[in-house]
């Protein structure tokens, strides 16, 4: 496809308090990495988050609050009133670009972006490759011992999507916004899921979708062991492709000095620890240090949790930091032998269970 030129680059996301340190580290890397003029369109789901953000003044951001985003909305109101709060932002995915568009002319392409995405390098050769297309959507890309899940989360994931302000590009988003509304819950039901499964036929459904093919888009627990990560002169590569951004899935602090880098059952090797999860961890602490009592970090860890969640790598202790990479790579030993423990439990359960058939059998 074409480059198509950009003078300004128009980005929206959204999150409330529980999300204000992401949300802010994804503006902060932003800001670091992206070379072109930009734009952050935040939608603020709290009066706090959007108090806080009207204070710090970020660069380059513009706040939408909740009540100018819902008023005279009354179908995405209808649909606030039955359903979790998680679901409700998943309803808002694609009404919040179309919101933008609709009152804001000037911008000719949008895309959204989940809140916990972090930048390591530009994302113009996103846009290099999207080129005139109207939509650009990117697969999630499972490693092979995630691959069952693609039939819960569907091919393409919904952390970054690009809409261009055209025909195309409009259609495919009153579509999906139509479809949110009907149904979006935290649940699979007759092959949908949240506001993912809705993208999986976009390729056929609508005409102009360009499906990204740089592997340094959207990395993420799900997918990032089928890749050979290196870091050479500061620079984070995939399969020898820079890394553009990083979707941290699953993380979450479950202490000030404490967090639990990827929640399910992703196990990532001790050089994503080194070279993606840490530079994020560290701008959190940060920002956690900036903006501190208006955060949900410092939860009571039980010292039973820390010490079995570090010997198993599903914690990770960010302080003191000499000790941080040393404790994960103890934790690996400690996973290892996890899965033993299971596979003898599972050999015994079996012999047993043979043994008991053998003998009504035989009886």
């Amino acid at each position: 496809m074409t480059k198509y030129p950009m003078k300004q680059i128009h980005f929206c996301t959204f999150f409330d308090r529980n999300y204000l340190i992401r949300g802010l580290a994804l503006h902060a890397s932003l800001l670091r990495q992206c070379q072109k003029p930009f734009t952050l369109w935040i939608l603020c789901f709290d009066d706090e988050t959007y108090n806080i953000l009207s204070e710090l003044n970020p660069p380059n951001v513009r706040l939408i609050t909740h009540y100018e985003f819902e008023d005279g909305d009354n179908a995405l109101i209808a649909a606030k009133n039955n359903r979790t709060r998680i679901e409700y932002y998943w309803t808002c995915t694609p009404s919040l670009p179309l919101y933008i568009l609709r009152y804001n002319p000037e911008v000719d392409l949008i895309t959204y972006l989940d809140a916990d995405l972090y930048f390591f390098s530009d994302p113009q050769p996103i846009f290099d490759e999207m080129g005139d297309a109207s939509i650009l959507i990117i697969e999630h890309r499972y490693a092979s011992e995630h691959r069952d899940l693609e039939k819960k989360a569907g091919i393409y994931n919904v952390g970054w999507v690009s809409f261009r302000h055209d025909i195309n590009g409009q259609s495919c988003l009153t579509w999906w916004r139509e479809r949110c509304l009907e149904w979006c819950h935290k649940r699979t039901e007759d092959n949908r899921f949240g506001d993912q499964l809705y993208l999986d036929d976009w390729p056929q459904r609508f005409k102009n979708v360009a499906v990204l093919q740089h592997k340094g888009a959207n990395v993420a627990p799900w997918n990032v062991t089928s890749y050979q990560v290196q870091q050479t002169n500061g620079l984070v590569t995939i399969d020898g492709y820079p890394l553009i951004f990083f979707h941290f899935h699953g993380f979450h602090f479950v202490h000030s000095v404490i967090i639990e880098p990827a929640s399910y059952r992703y196990n990532l090797p001790i050089n994503i620890i080194k070279h993606i999860v840490l530079p994020y961890s560290e701008q959190l602490f940060v920002l956690h240090k900036t903006i501190k009592n208006h955060c949900n970090t410092d939860n009571k860890v039980k010292r039973r949790m820390l010490i079995y969640g570090t010997l198993i790598q599903r914690l990770l202790v960010l302080r003191p930091r000499f000790l941080t990479l040393w404790l994960w790579k103890i934790g690996g030993v400690g996973r290892s032998l996890k899965k033993m423990v299971y596979r003898i439990k599972d050999f015994f359960f079996h012999m047993i269970t043979f043994n008991e058939k053998r003998s009504l059998k035989s009886s």
